[in-house]
């Protein structure tokens, strides 16, 4: 999906650990061409993670996205962002520009971090996505911190005509990943994560589509401050 990638799946650390930091960070992610294809890659990405008063940028399952958002109550939060986008099978990428309703809550000592967005390429002719993900942090002793997600994206039918040939809107794909960090010292950690994506059966009907399940990984180095 890209060359120096704009987007990865590294996990909003806000789900595991402080809030107040920002991380700036590099790595090398592995991954399907595109999902369907039985062809990988190699990507040097970059990991960023901001939260201002108003401002963000961050990047979070496979985005790059930067925005405003304002707290609605009780840690509830709507914002809007651009993004950054993949082409098409690997093709040109592109922008997004989309709005986004999150929370942090807590259910006992397990953080959870909810996500809803709406994306709408600035092309047009690519459509618009919509995405619902879950993170919940699993582990934060000394210098370990790990999280686990879920997630559900779906697709208008511009987006599967111009991403797989098939005039078919719904449900695009499912995931499930597993995010972490290792605190090297104060402000250096080792960042990395491992995922899993399932294409919806729709998208098993288009004539690029290879294989259902696509797997990524990633690993690097952040700087937080």
């Amino acid at each position: 999906m890209k060359a120096i990638l704009f987007a990865l799946a590294l996990l909003p650390l806000a789900a595991v650990a402080d809030d107040d930091y920002t991380l700036i960070g590099i790595g090398v992610r592995t991954r399907p061409e595109f999902d369907g294809s039985n062809s990988r890659t190699v990507d040097v990405v970059p990991y960023l993670r901001y939260y201002g008063k108003t401002l963000f940028a961050r990047t979070t399952q496979g985005i790059l996205e930067g925005g405003a958002r304002t707290n609605i109550g009780n840690e509830f939060y709507a914002g809007v962002q651009l993004a950054y986008e993949a082409g098409p099978r690997n093709g040109n990428p592109g922008a997004s520009l989309g709005a986004s309703l999150e929370r942090d809550v807590k259910l006992g000592p397990v953080p959870l971090f909810f996500l809803g967005r709406v994306r709408q390429h600035l092309d047009t002719d690519h459509g618009t996505q919509a995405d619902f993900r879950v993170t919940m942090g699993i582990y934060g002793e000394d210098r370990v911190q790990a999280g686990i997600y879920g997630q559900a994206t779906w697709a208008s039918s511009k987006f599967t005509q111009a991403y797989y040939g098939i005039d078919e809107a719904g449900l695009l794909y499912t995931a499930l990943g597993f995010l972490g960090s290792y605190d090297l010292s104060r402000s250096w950690s080792l960042v990395g994560g491992i995922d899993a994506r399932w294409l919806s059966s729709d998208m098993m009907r288009s004539p690029f589509v290879e294989r259902r399940t696509g797997y990524y990984a990633n690993a690097g180095v952040g700087y937080r401050f």
